[in-house]
């Protein structure tokens, strides 16, 4: 099944989404995580189409969408929550279901807490939680905030290979994939990632973006859990306390991976489906 490639401004901003299975009425929106595109998405995209509408979009300094003009303010979960409820609206989306990796997850748990309270009815954290470890946000920030250049998209293939091996395993195909969804071209003739190194900027102006136990204690809508069984983001403690409070989420551990999985091969896919019919 096909998709195809959108843009529409939200909040003042061009914002790019690719759009799977537009004949169905019943929406699901899945939001790819930090420093990725939506295009990680297609997998389970393609799978999810076949019963609903499907919208992946890039976040706003990623992939295809524009680069903020004002990245202090504008690269932090509240602006991106401005921006998904934009969407939401534009799109007509009454009640729709959020599949969200790691940020994509953070997003979907403050905008229902929040701006899209009532619209979103089930929610899906794809390694994410209320409370993510210091180490393993030190580690993204490390790479996020300064990503290589290469001479060969053959190289950038390598890093990527490497720098998310904790994805667990994707063929060669999806990894190429992967990485020509990913790839922009400096002027000095390298490649590198495709998104603003600025947006790793949040993690320094506004070190608190990702403490959101108030806003998931405050959640009545169905939660699901992926914690990669090795992820070091997403710690089993706090998975553990995300089972007791607000939503008592259901926590599946995913064999094999770490943060996050990919959401490409049956199992983890077969996850996903099941809880978002289980509300039809």
């Amino acid at each position: 099944m096909s998709f195809t490639s959108n843009y529409v401004s939200c909040a003042g901003r061009e914002i790019h989404y690719t759009e799977w299975g537009s004949q169905h009425g019943e929406t699901v929106i899945a939001w790819h995580g930090l420093a990725r595109t939506g295009r990680d998405m297609d997998e389970v995209a393609e799978h999810l189409a076949s019963r609903y509408r499907v919208i992946c979009p890039d976040t706003l300094g990623r992939g295809l969408s524009q680069w903020s003009p004002d990245p202090v303010n504008e690269y932090r979960l509240s602006f991106y929550v401005k921006l998904a409820t934009a969407l939401a609206d534009q799109l007509d989306l009454d009640r729709f279901h959020w599949l969200g990796t790691s940020m994509g997850g953070a997003i979907g748990t403050l905008a229902a807490a929040t701006t899209l309270r009532g619209r979103i009815r089930r929610l899906i954290l794809n390694d994410n939680g209320p409370r993510l470890a210091d180490a393993a946000l030190d580690r993204i920030r490390t790479y996020a905030g300064n990503p290589p250049a290469f001479e060969r998209v053959s190289e950038l293939e390598q890093f990527l290979r490497t720098v998310y091996q904790p994805y667990g395993w994707l063929s060669d195909a999806q990894w190429r994939r992967m990485t020509e969804t990913s790839t922009r071209r400096l002027p000095n003739g390298l490649v590198t990632t495709h998104y603003d190194p600025a947006m790793a900027g949040q993690f320094t102006h506004h070190p608190n973006d990702y403490d959101l136990w108030d806003a998931y204690d405050s959640l009545d809508i169905p939660v699901l859990c992926l914690r990669g069984e090795t992820s070091d983001l997403l710690l089993p403690e706090t998975a553990d306390e995300m089972r007791r409070r607000g939503p008592r989420a259901v926590v599946v551990t995913i064999p094999g991976c770490g943060h996050a999985p990919a959401l490409n091969v049956p199992d983890q896919i077969d996850l996903v489906e099941r809880f978002f019919t289980a509300a039809d």
